[in-house]
This record gives C-alpha cells, structure tokens and sequence, in this order.
C-alpha cells in the first residue's frame, strides 16, 4: 500500500489574519484569504497538499512546527514580527530535516532596521521577501523542486 501524501505547512504569524486592513500603503488589499486561495491553486498545480495555518502565539507555530517534523514534508513560513524575535522559532526550526523556505510580503530589508534581522533565516533553506503573494507561490514552488 502506497504512503499517504504528507502536506507542505504554510504556517502565517501574528497579524496577519489582518491583511487588507493592516498598513495598507505596504500591504496593499491583499487579505490571508487570497494567500490561501493562491496557495491551493498552486499546490495543485505542483501536485502537493498544503495545510494552511495562522496564529497571532508564539507557541502555536513552535508547536506547529514541532508536528512538522513527523507530519509534513515541507514548510513554508511567515512568522510575521516573530521572525524578528522568535528564538524558539528557531529552535523549533532546526530541528526539521524537511524544506523549509521562510517568506515575507514585504521586504524587509527596505524596512525600520529591527526587522532587518530574522531568526528563521538562520535554519531557512531559503529566504523570499518583497515579492508579495508571489513568495508563496515561489516558495510552494521551491518546495516542490526539493523534495525526494
């Protein structure tokens, strides 16, 4: 009997359950419904699963990423300000032996200078930031090349 598909994670951080309301001059009307219909659509398109998640704590996502390990065989992640804060994140992230591609909508290197450090980052096998909805398509697309 064939092993069950497992899904690729796409993990979202606090606040942005609030998109299209949230600084609008940086974040445009995009809201975390659109993300999730992108991410579907191209998951389809690619052949995987995705399992869409959001949480405004911290120890959500650590635990989320936790059950990544066993559950998932990949991860996309947009920590959100935990990217800037998060070291359990990182933690957490590290111990995946899966994909793990972080995203941010915004770039953040063009941004206030605390957000120009990500934890995340330090355990990502890859970074896409400042290319908006486009980085979870691009990261689903990573994802997919990485795989076994």
């Amino acid at each position: 009997m064939a092993e069950k598909q497992k899904p690729v994670y796409v993990l979202n951080g606090p606040n942005l359950n609030m998109l299209g309301l949230r600084e609008p001059e940086i974040y445009g009307d995009l809201t975390l419904a659109d993300i999730e219909t992108v991410c579907r659509g191209e998951a389809d398109r690619l052949g995987l699963l995705v399992d869409l998640r959001q949480s405004n704590h911290e120890g959500q996502l650590v635990h989320w990423v936790q059950e990544a390990r066993e559950s998932a065989c990949g991860l996309v992640i947009n920590a959100a300000a935990y990217s800037h804060t998060s070291v359990a994140l990182l933690d957490a992230l590290k111990l995946l032996d899966q994909p793990v591609i972080e995203v941010h909508l915004s770039n953040i290197y063009a941004r206030e200078a605390f957000r120009h450090h990500s934890y995340p980052s330090q355990a990502a096998d890859g970074v896409i930031c400042g290319l908006g909805i486009k980085g979870y398509v691009m990261a689903l697309e990573a994802i997919a090349s990485m795989r076994p």
